[in-house]
C-alpha cells in the first residue's frame, strides 16, 4: 500500500472513532437530562419557554408545564432542553431585565448590554447642567 492511502485510512479511522465518541457523548449527556425532569423541576424548552413541570405522562411523552400562575401548557417531553439549577437561576427584576442573583451591584444596567440613549438633546443638555451645579 502507498502512504497516501495509508494516510487517508488513518484520517478516515480517527473520524469514525469521533463520531462515535460524540454520538457516546450525547447519549450520556440526554440520559443525565431525564433524570433530572421530574415535577417540582423548573425547565426551559427547545424555543425558550420557561416553566415548572406540573405533570408528567411517560405513555404519551407529556409534560405539564406551568408558565405562569394558573397557566398550564402542554408539551412534548423531548422539547425540554435543560433543567435550570439553582446556580444558573434569574430572576426577572422590572418588566423584560434580566438580572443575575449573584451579582450585588446596585447598577439597573445589566453588564454587557448596549446603553441606547433615546433622551432628546434638549434633555441631554439639562441632565448635564444638573449634574455640574452639584
Amino acid at each position: 500500500m502507498d502512504p497516501i492511502t495509508l494516510g487517508m485510512l488513518a484520517i478516515l479511522a480517527v473520524l469514525i472513532f469521533f463520531m462515535f465518541r460524540n454520538g457516546q457523548k450525547r447519549k450520556r449527556d440526554t440520559e443525565a437530562l431525564q433524570s433530572k425532569v421530574a415535577p417540582g423541576a423548573e425547565v426551559m424548552t427547545n424555543f425558550g419557554l420557561f416553566g415548572t413541570i406540573l405533570t408528567m405522562d411517560e405513555d404519551d411523552n407529556k409534560v405539564g408545564l406551568e408558565v405562569a400562575p394558573g397557566t398550564v401548557v402542554t408539551v412534548h417531553r423531548q422539547t425540554i432542553a435543560r433543567v435550570i439549577d439553582d446556580v444558573e437561576a434569574e430572576t426577572v427584576a422590572g418588566d423584560d431585565v434580566i438580572v443575575d442573583e449573584t451579582s450585588a451591584s446596585s447598577d439597573p444596567l445589566v453588564a454587557g448590554e448596549p446603553v441606547i440613549d433615546v433622551r432628546t438633546d434638549a434633555e441631554k443638555q439639562a441632565d448635564a447642567e444638573k449634574k455640574s451645579d452639584n
